[in-house]
């Protein structure tokens, strides 16, 4: 139930912008309409404004598919920008056209895509924001999953079976056996690996690769080229404006998940991702 209102969501608050967008300029066209003259029927004010504002529907649409297909990569904050220039003066032009159909007061066909150009740059930013937040909402519910998947497997023990017992830590002039359950992330020094468990840090020879073909991959992931986390170990997620993830941990600490490797992370789990 939770998956199904996370997916819907987006889509039922943009269908209540939709409606509730088209009775207020409905409602005040009707006003500005009786202002001036004799004002149109409830019902041609409804489909006036219905179509004026339902153009901008395939935009929303082009959007959505760009932040689905690249996230907030500068290729995609590019395709949005030239997608501005075209749309915004061509929804101008469609609405200007529509008020033409519909009043009988409407100016001269320039005036009136001039007059529109501010309120059409304004709701063009608005769709752009509200698509960028559903990306990175879905992002971040798609990470929430794979951590709870990452939990579940160490709690009834299946990755257990694929770890490596125990992990002979350097830590000062001493060597100890580190449960790699307690370890919360891995990092890449040359030759060597930083293990950081427990509040604590220590030295592992051996390269961080080596190291983790021998970790049960539905929980340890790499999480950037010089980084494995233990998914099981991160207490919340925060998807960043550049298209990473921000994986803060039980201990408090902070490990990036790169851009590269965000979808890989999902994909060790078992959990399927969207391109």
């Amino acid at each position: 139930m939770k998956r199904l209102w996370a997916a819907a969501w987006p889509w039922l608050l943009g269908l209540y912008a939709y409606v509730a967008t088209v009775l207020s300029a409905a409602w005040f066209l009707r006003r500005w309409e009786r202002a001036v003259g004799e004002p149109v029927s409830v019902a041609t004010s409804l489909l006036w404004q219905g179509l004026v504002y339902g153009a901008w529907l395939p935009v929303a649409a082009v959007l959505w598919l760009l932040f689905r297909r690249l996230g907030l990569k500068p290729a995609a904050l590019l395709a949005v920008a030239v997608l501005g220039l075209v749309s915004i003066p061509g929804h101008a032009l469609v609405a200007a056209l529509l008020d033409e159909r519909f009043s009988p007061y409407s100016r001269d066909l320039a005036a009136r895509i001039e007059g529109r150009l501010p309120v059409e740059l304004l709701l063009f930013t608005a769709l752009a924001a509200a698509g960028a937040a559903a990306h990175l909402h879905r992002r971040s519910a798609e990470l929430a999953q794979a951590l709870a998947g990452a939990r579940a497997a160490l709690a009834d023990g299946q990755a257990a079976p694929a770890r490596p017992e125990r992990l002979m830590v350097s830590a000062g002039r001493r060597r100890i056996p580190v449960d790699p359950a307690e370890v919360e992330w891995f990092a890449s020094a040359g030759n060597y690996v930083v293990v950081h468990w427990a509040g604590r840090e220590g030295l592992l020879r051996e390269t961080l690769g080596g190291l983790e073909q021998r970790l049960d991959p539905r929980v340890f992931a790499r999480s950037h080229r010089s980084a494995l986390v233990n998914l099981g170990k991160v207490a919340a997620a925060v998807a960043l404006s550049d298209g990473a993830w921000r994986l803060t941990l039980q201990s408090g600490g902070d490990v990036v998940a790169s851009r590269t490797h965000r979808d890989a992370i999902l994909a060790r789990l078992g959990r399927q991702t969207s391109p």
